[in-house]
């Protein structure tokens, strides 16, 4: 409460839907999980998804014989909503200039959610048992033959009954592939140096993501996999709220850094979203890589 009486640490954040909706189309392209995987509309009781583990098979009949009836083999996994919160503070300058505000919501609040959602997919622990990741996929070493990996990882993912027809690499991981060169010493993922970039790898769509890199001995830099069998579903628009008056713990938990927003005339936004996530996860392998000269287990 203010000195004139007027309530100032009011709770709702007025955005229109129009800017609602461009946070999560926003989101929807920071994240490379969801710019790949289908997505799919998630009630807030959660979602049973059919999954297909065998296909029914035709066969040869004579012309008048009867034709066989085979039942593709079912079974189903659970998606639930899991929510996924951030709170970013902002200056009292921002709220004086509401088109200022909102195209720093734009770009913050994306980032920030589409990076988490990545991260937890990729490598991280699951928020809730209905809830897939990656952590624990087949890996591929890159090492000093990154095109054999290449075609090794599609291989198991066409074994365990995939089609692989998208890639996700870490900044780390297209250096590797930047750097791999034929026996003549052209390149092999990049059609010209000046180009710089790997659009496609095999022939398949390749999205960029610092997600997909996760340090260790060996480091984890990207995955390939068949995206038809990933899903995520979000329940509803993203939330918004804000208070000028709360105080905020920031920085990490071993050096905490405090705000206190009415002190420092300043205020917080916090959005909220609920999301899920499912996938057949024998369709996707990851791919790792230690420099010359390390060594490390990859999963099997």
């Amino acid at each position: 409460m203010s000195a004139s009486g007027v309530p100032t640490n009011r709770t709702n954040l007025e955005i229109d839907g129009e800017v609602s909706a461009l946070i999560i189309q926003k989101t929807q392209e920071k994240s490379a999980i969801m710019t790949l995987a289908r997505r799919v509309a998630l009630p807030g009781r959660g979602l049973a998804i059919p999954v297909i583990t065998s296909d029914p098979e035709a066969e040869w009949v004579a012309e008048t014989g009867v034709k066989p009836v085979k039942n593709p083999s079912l079974t189903k996994k659970i998606m639930q909503g899991y929510k996924l919160a951030v709170i970013v503070p902002f200056s009292d300058e921002f709220r004086r200039d509401f088109a200022a505000l909102t195209q720093q919501l734009i770009e913050r609040l994306p980032l920030a959610l589409g990076a988490k959602f990545d991260a937890t997919v990729f490598h991280g622990v699951a928020p809730g048992s209905n809830f897939d990741t990656f952590a624990a996929v087949s890996a591929q070493s890159l090492g000093d033959a990154p095109y054999d990996a290449l075609v090794a990882a599609d291989t198991a993912i066409a074994t365990a009954g995939g089609l692989t027809n998208g890639y996700v690499v870490s900044p780390q991981m297209k250096g590797v592939l930047l750097g791999s060169k034929d026996n003549t010493g052209r390149p092999l993922f990049i059609n010209s140096v000046a180009e710089g970039a790997i659009p496609m790898i095999l022939g398949q769509r390749t999205v960029a993501s610092k997600a997909a890199y996760k340090t260790g001995s060996p480091a984890t830099v990207g995955f390939a996999g068949d995206w038809t069998q990933a899903v995520y579903g979000v329940v509803e628009d993203i939330k918004l709220s804000y208070s000028d008056q709360a105080t905020l713990t920031a920085g990490t938990q071993e050096s905490p850094v405090t705000i206190n927003l009415w002190q420092q005339n300043m205020f917080a936004v916090r959005a909220e979203i609920e999301v899920g996530f499912v996938a057949d996860t024998s369709c996707f392998n990851a791919f790792t890589y230690a420099p010359s000269g390390a060594t490390g287990a990859t999963n099997g």
